[in-house]
């Protein structure tokens, strides 16, 4: 394998570290943990997950601060594989508990914390080089750095593949509906509500997501995309309320750069590090060797992560119905603000021992966020079911029936029913099976 030095993994790790730090005291600072993982008294799991559970008060608060300090670490580079283990697990735990509150990013801050597990990007300008300098490696396979250049290839490139679509290209959907209002923005705000810029953003959108993985990847090319991929994400940020998103990706894209221009960041660190710890300059090459039983688990496991990675968000195939009225095959595909979905849902218990009727309220159960997102979804619909299901069983009703009715817009399509109002709920399974129960959408 090509070896190449070092410094894109190490610039990587501190980048990636300080990010993740950065958010997380952003999320804890805004009582965003009390807001979501405590005050809620029903939580909507994953499918198979459903063992995932918040912890107390106590817990939750400390599994976040676990969560802050083995981010530190990674930046830092100390106990950086345990360091590194912890911070996949705990993040990925927090974002399992409720999948209301799911983004993309979260989803593409778990894989890369992953990945960082099977990397040695704590062998160099690290506290553990620091405490033990016999471990220092200066060059690695460029397979450790490619790894996590396709990895942002593939986001940019689904979420381009996913842009290509006919609401987007031909209808402008849905940012017709979201550029409109923002006609207060200074300087750009006058073209907002010109239906022809709704248009050039929407194309230059699947253009640029298909196409920027390849000029990044291009030395001739580099320089040009990456100011590109500076404007297009500070326009997003500037446009829409994306949180740490395009930061993220501005920051982490750093990695298509040449070894020779990370290697001037961490001298440039290295020099200001001098400053307070004086240490004798190595010059010495220290080659990273594979351990011989390591090699073949690994290459095993990245050919099988990627292969997924390329096949997941073609699974929505396998349903039938509109991707977007549906969301069978919708989740963990980097579909990035590609819709406008609204609705509401009410739900109905009828005691099938009495005949006895009536809607059943939410108030008591999910936040208004949570019923925003539940109402246009349909697993967190049937999950709500089965929920109010144990609900009225332990009140009393031995054999509730719940049904549902919904009505729905997408991309401004106008309100129409999405799901059988007739279908009893609790007699329906959750699985990866098609929602035969979900009404087909009906063109105007």
């Amino acid at each position: 394998m090509e070896q190449v030095h070092i410094a894109p993994l190490v610039v990587f790790r501190i980048i990636f570290g300080g990010m993740m730090l950065g958010s997380i005291i952003r999320f804890w600072l805004n009582g965003w943990i009390e807001q979501l993982y405590i005050k809620p008294t029903f939580f909507f799991t994953y499918y198979g997950f459903e063992w995932v559970k918040p912890f107390s008060e106590i817990g939750m608060y400390s599994l976040f601060f676990i969560m802050a300090l083995s981010a530190f670490f990674v930046m830092i580079g100390f106990k950086y594989k345990l360091s590194s283990l912890t911070f996949f697990l705990t993040f990925t735990y927090v974002e399992l508990i409720d999948k209301t509150n799911y983004l993309n990013h979260y989803y593409f801050i778990s894989i890369v914390a992953l990945l960082m597990i099977f990397v040695p990007a704590g062998k160099y300008f690290s506290i553990d080089i620091f405490l033990n300098p016999k471990k220092k490696t200066t060059h690695i396979p460029y397979l450790f750095i490619f790894i996590f250049q396709l990895q942002l290839g593939l986001v940019y490139f689904f979420a381009g593949v996913a842009k290509l679509n006919y609401d987007w290209l031909f209808e402008a959907q849905p940012l017709r509906i979201w550029l409109q209002p923002l006609t207060h923005i200074p300087i750009i705000g006058y073209f907002m509500d010109k239906l022809w810029i709704a248009y050039f953003f929407s194309w230059f959108g699947a253009i640029y997501d298909l196409s920027i993985p390849f000029f990044l990847s291009a030395k001739k090319t580099r320089v040009y995309a990456y100011f590109f991929v500076i404007a297009f994400h500070i326009l997003t940020r500037v446009l829409f309320q994306i949180g740490m998103f395009p930061y993220i990706m501005i920051l982490a894209t750093l990695i298509f750069f040449s070894e020779n221009f990370h290697l001037k960041i961490v001298t440039f660190l290295e020099k200001i590090i001098h400053l307070f710890v004086k240490q004798k300059p190595s010059k010495e090459i220290v080659v990273f060797q594979f351990k011989s039983y390591l090699k073949p688990i690994l290459i095993s496991f990245l050919a099988i992560h990627f292969v997924l990675q390329i096949l997941f968000p073609f699974r929505y195939m396998l349903y039938s119905g509109k991707l977007f009225w549906t969301e069978q095959g919708y989740r963990f595909s980097w579909r990035v603000m590609l819709m406008e979905k609204g609705g509401k849902t009410f739900f109905y218990v009828t005691d099938l021992d009495t005949g006895k009727s009536g809607e059943t309220m939410m108030d008591n159960d999910l936040t208004p966020n949570q019923e925003k997102m539940m109402a246009t979804q349909p697993d967190m619909i049937l999950q709500y079911a089965h929920f109010l299901k144990e609900k009225y069983i332990e009140q009393g009703i031995k054999n509730p029936k719940i049904t549902a009715e919904s009505y729905v817009t997408l991309n401004g399509s106008g309100s129409r029913l999405f799901i059988n109002k007739y279908v009893d709920l609790t007699k329906v399974e959750d699985g990866f099976h098609h929602k035969w129960w979900i009404l087909p959408f009906q063109e105007n």
